[in-house]
């Protein structure tokens, strides 16, 4: 009889421990396929990023031509290369008309700085408070003078009793600098830092971080150090947002503060080397970067050092990805670092879903200090803490609200959405290219594609390198033997046309330019009037056209040009103009139908 128990329980053990093993395996793989939605939606928004900075280089490289070739297009108003090649004068003097009233309630700075006024500045931006723009000023003009003593490469000594704190971007995020404050304590002499460029854009507290920088620095000129990034850059601020940011938040000063900037940039450190072995530049290197050059050269002709970036293949090619530096192997790496006795190199620029990255065989080290990134629970922050004859130390943090608590499939349900929806916004901009390059490949044109064949158009047009047939459950219909009903592409999506009689390659050509019009524009626009005068606008997209060889012909310019002077004074309200372009997306559920806005401003 017992023996028979013993029996009976030692199979219901092995039922028990099978079931085990299953719901073990299941859950294993449902993790898994939510971990790589998770990629997926990263690969998205790091394509993205990558295909706008692409347009930022284009866009560079347009207001060299435009400078070049304006005065033979418009002799008779030099205005704009006046404006384009602006420096700011008397900017003292400017200072001292700037009053800073009793109604002020936000922080009141001391000058000289000292460690009151870090402290001061952290607790009012924490509670949403705006710092004059006298102050604002104030430091960076100070800042400027200070920086235009420094050499291009910072040479920092560390001990073990003194060590440093390196952080990577932290592009405009805050929280996560007050958040490292917290764990890793304040700037002090006896608590250096180096922040390593991208101080600013894409967050909506830049002027509060770079002020808590810029303060730190000044307080602590041996103690605080700073490398300038490919974001600390007056046009790269125009698209990303921190251009924005200032105009909103100094309303009357705003235009002198850019100024201001726009030198205080040039001034900026290119990069730090620590204790003759450790390089910390901000984007990467190449096979020909020459640091003795870079130690004399004009810091503002830095280009490699400030987008270039690491991967596992050997050599060095243009960096295709981003439109300007390269990527580098790690023989590049190898060779770089035993030219000049060194034995690692510590950079950033790119978001790793850890807040840091090691390569290269343990040479190359990226660290980026922005969590949430691209989205909530995208990816870690972290910064590094080395001493000398000590290992490096990584410290990662995360930045979290009520929604990180939320279980990981509702996360991954929410960047997956928003990774779709940017993705998609992408292709409607392309609809005419992509129809074409469809029905090119449909021979028998029956509207359908295998998805081999429509994930290859996907990429020949749109060239964002991404898992187009992974993706493609998201983006088209596919019938039950694997074809793609391909104008499903644009079926729940479509630009709002601002002017109805357009024709939809010329709407979908200018929503797709929209940000680099803007931008270009609002140089334009000195007064801030928003007014463009017709004239204007038709030799001014004349030459963009021919620069971004955009095929449209010019009586169709000169057309909407007419539809968009409306009250036909001769003149165009660009701005309102562009912010009529905007996404329409359609989502059916329970048989209605819910529509939402994705506007550009």
């Amino acid at each position: 009889m017992g023996c028979g128990n013993s029996a009976l329980n030692s199979k219901k053990s092995e039922k028990v421990l099978k079931a085990a093993l299953v719901i073990q395996n299941w859950y294993r793989g449902y993790r898994a396929r939510l971990r790589a939605r998770l990629q997926y939606a990263v690969a998205i928004f790091e394509s993205i990023e990558y295909a706008d900075e692409q347009s930022q280089m284009q866009l560079s490289d347009f207001f060299s031509f435009m400078l070049e070739n304006y005065t033979q297009i418009h002799k008779d108003d030099p205005e704009l290369s006046n404006q384009l090649l602006e420096n700011a004068k008397d900017r003292q003097e400017y200072l001292g008309l700037i009053e800073v009233p009793d109604s002020y309630d936000g922080p009141r700075l001391h000058f000289p700085f000292n460690f009151t006024d870090i402290a001061l500045l952290i607790d009012a931006f924490k509670h949403q408070k705006t710092l004059h723009a006298y102050y604002v000023l104030e430091v960076l003009f100070e800042t400027k003078k200070l920086l235009k003593q420094r050499p291009n490469f910072t040479h920092l000594k560390t001990s073990a009793s003194k060590g440093l704190t390196i952080c990577g971007d932290l592009h405009g995020k805050l929280d996560d600098l007050l958040l490292i404050f917290y764990k890793n304590g304040l700037p002090s002499e006896n608590n250096p830092y180096l922040f390593n460029g991208d101080f600013v854009d894409r967050g909506r507290y830049s002027m509060e971080v770079l002020m808590i920088l810029l303060v730190s620095f000044l307080v602590y000129p041996k103690d605080i150090h700073l490398n300038r990034g490919n974001h600390e850059d007056f046009m790269m601020n125009m698209r990303y947002g921190f251009t924005k940011e200032i105009l909103n938040k100094y309303k009357i000063h705003g235009k002198k503060i850019l100024q201001t900037l726009e030198e205080l940039y040039t001034w900026i450190p290119i990069g730090s080397i620590i204790d003759n072995e450790i390089l910390v530049i901000h984007g990467g290197i190449s096979e020909s970067t020459d640091l003795n050059l870079l130690h004399r050269i004009e810091r503002h002709k830095i280009i490699d050092i400030l987008w270039s970036d690491p991967r596992g293949t050997k050599g060095c090619f243009p960096n295709t990805g981003r439109g300007g530096g390269c990527y580098f192997g790690p023989d590049i790496s190898t060779s770089i670092l035993n030219k000049y006795h060194l034995k690692k190199i510590i950079r950033s620029h790119e978001c790793k879903p850890e807040g840091y990255e090691i390569c290269h065989d343990g040479k190359v080290i990226t660290v980026f200090s922005a969590s949430n990134y691209y989205e909530e629970g995208s990816n870690r922050g972290a910064y590094i803490r080395l001493a000398y004859g000590m290992d490096l130390e990584f410290f990662q943090h995360q930045v979290t609200t009520s929604t990180c608590y939320q279980p990981l499939h509702q996360r991954v349900n929410v960047m997956e959405s928003s990774a779709i929806r940017i993705l998609k916004e992408r292709i409607i901009a392309r609809k005419t290219d992509l129809t074409h390059a469809f029905q090119v490949r449909d021979h028998s044109k029956s509207g359908k594609l295998s998805v081999t064949q429509w994930a290859f158009s996907m990429e020949s047009i749109l060239g964002l390198n991404l898992p187009w047939r992974t993706l493609s459950m998201h983006l088209v219909k596919v019938d039950k033997d694997g074809y793609a009903d391909y104008m499903t592409s644009f079926q729940d999506i479509r630009i709002e046309k601002p002017v109805k009689e357009a024709e939809s390659a010329i709407i979908e050509t200018l929503y797709r330019y929209r940000t680099d019009l803007q931008i270009i524009f609002n140089i334009i626009d000195s007064d801030r009037s928003g007014q463009i005068s017709m004239e204007e606008f038709r030799k001014m997209w004349k030459l963009f056209s021919s620069h971004y060889n955009v095929q449209i012909h010019d009586s169709q310019i000169d057309e909407l040009a007419n539809t968009m002077d409306l009250n036909k004074d001769g003149s165009i309200d660009f701005n309102e103009f562009l912010k009529a372009f905007y996404v329409v997306h359609k989502y059916e559920k329970d048989n209605i139908s819910n529509t939402k806005h994705s506007r550009y401003q």
